[in-house]
């Protein structure tokens, strides 16, 4: 098994720099402003054979009883609860203070193995450094710089040494990835919550509640999958922030790296033009989609007839997607969400043979024939299968960049009624055979 370090402290003592740096990667969100982390995240490691996991939290406030600082604390306390290694970083420019004593009085009580990490020491006398934390309790503390990689390589050894060498394990198949996404305030942690059983991520009546995008595997039915939930995106116009556009960017990365997105609408708002333009981007991205229109137990009839015809006209392009009615809090509904999602998820990974595909573009020309270009009629061959998430079919043949838009459409609906493709888009794309006397002159 491998170990697990957990990064606590208070808030901006450079706890994402330290994640992002052990991990190696860029994953957590670092910005000079208190309180950017606010949801558990996790992390692979490895110090040269060595594999860890390191889980970065928000900042620790063990005295907030109430408001977004008492959902911060909750997570720090449950990823205590699962540490094999607590580093508990302070802050050495600016000195011990009360809020540090407070947690590490905490940390103290929970009976973890506990190391003292002094951040942000690049350029200062170690030991001049370390002096006033020793007064912790907490042992020896190991000064460090997480931006400048300063010690850091010796603080992993330290960490790791109680631990036996851990083998690399073979990496499960983390199943389909799945991106919730939506406008700020929709349901989207909430949703998240229910799929777990658990309260995994902060979900708070406070729209920019998260910040980060956070990969949650998880199973159900005996099935594995990976939950991402994002950042709410809000119209370009109001995004001010540096931190909220860096959330933006994380958001959409997460589309593009997911196998299934979850679309989240709210039953009691209309349907803006910034459902339409997130739904937009993943289709531009090609990605399978479920929507899900989450606070249906709070509105009435009228309302839902409402709502559905705003979405028939404002998200029309979206016809390939199933659309669940449901309400994340109460758990309504989920079950036949889920369904779509594996639905999409097999549509978007399906595999179609070429000599299949081919019969049905021979059919789909013989029912009705390419209109012809000028003096030119585009002349489809044979089709063959080019790629999944999405799936792309792949036409070969003479002047097919004469093909018209709607002949290209007209071939998209044949495969995908022919393959029975639900929640997934399908790309259609022309490969037009050189001729080779091209370039000789008459």
């Amino acid at each position: 098994m491998k170990p697990t370090l957990v990064i606590v402290g208070r808030p901006n003592v450079g706890k994402s720099t330290l994640f992002n740096r052990l991990t190696k990667s860029r994953d957590a969100l670092v910005a000079d402003m208190p309180g950017l982390t606010r949801d558990r995240h996790y992390g692979h490691g490895r110090q040269g054979s060595r594999p860890y996991l390191v889980v970065d939290t928000g900042g620790f406030e063990p005295a907030a009883r109430d408001g977004i600082m008492h959902e911060m604390a909750q997570q720090a306390e449950a990823a205590i609860a699962e540490a094999d290694m607590l580093l508990f970083v302070v802050d050495g420019r600016a000195g011990l203070t009360a809020q540090d004593r407070a947690i590490a009085e905490r940390l103290r009580r929970s009976g973890r193995p506990l190391l003292l990490v002094v951040n942000k020491a690049e350029g200062m006398d170690r030991d001049m450094v370390a002096a006033e934390f020793h007064e912790l309790g907490c042992g020896q503390p190991l000064v460090i710089s997480a931006a400048h990689g300063e010690g850091v390589r010796d603080l992993v050894d330290e960490a790791l040494a109680p631990f036996p060498e851990a083998q690399d394990e073979p990496r499960e198949d983390e199943g389909p990835r799945i991106a919730v996404v939506g406008r700020p305030n929709v349901g989207k942690s909430t949703l998240i919550n229910t799929l777990l059983g658990e309260e995994r991520v902060i979900a708070f009546d406070q729209p920019g509640t998260t910040r980060d995008a956070i990969a949650v595997p998880f199973e159900r039915h005996g099935r594995k999958y990976t939950l991402i939930d994002t950042a709410g995106l809000r119209r370009k116009g109001k995004v001010f922030e540096a931190v909220e556009k860096f959330s933006v960017i994380k958001t959409l990365q997460s589309i593009e790296e997911a196998n299934v997105v979850v679309l989240v609408v709210d039953a009691s708002q209309d349907i803006s033009d910034q459902d339409a333009h997130i739904a937009g981007f993943c289709v531009e991205a090609g990605r399978a989609m479920v929507i899900a229109v989450n606070k249906w137990d709070c509105v009435d009839d009228y309302r839902r007839e409402r709502l559905k015809m705003d979405m028939a006209r404002k998200l029309n392009f979206l016809g390939f997607a199933n659309a669940h009615f449901i309400s994340a809090l109460k758990g309504e509904g989920i079950n036949p969400m889920m369904k779509s999602v594996d639905a999409a998820y097999a549509a978007s990974m399906i595999k179609m043979p070429t000599p299949k595909l081919t019969r049905l573009l021979m059919a789909a020309i013989e029912k009705q024939a390419p209109p012809r270009h000028g003096i030119f009629r585009p002349k489809p061959r044979f089709a063959h299968q080019g790629g999944n998430n999405p799936p792309i079919i792949v036409i070969h043949g003479n002047a097919l960049n004469h093909v018209s838009d709607s002949y290209k459409r007209y071939l998209e609906r044949t495969f995908m009624e022919a393959f029975k493709l639900k929640g997934t888009p399908l790309r259609v794309e022309f490969r037009t055979t050189r001729n080779p006397y091209a370039d000789r002159k008459s």
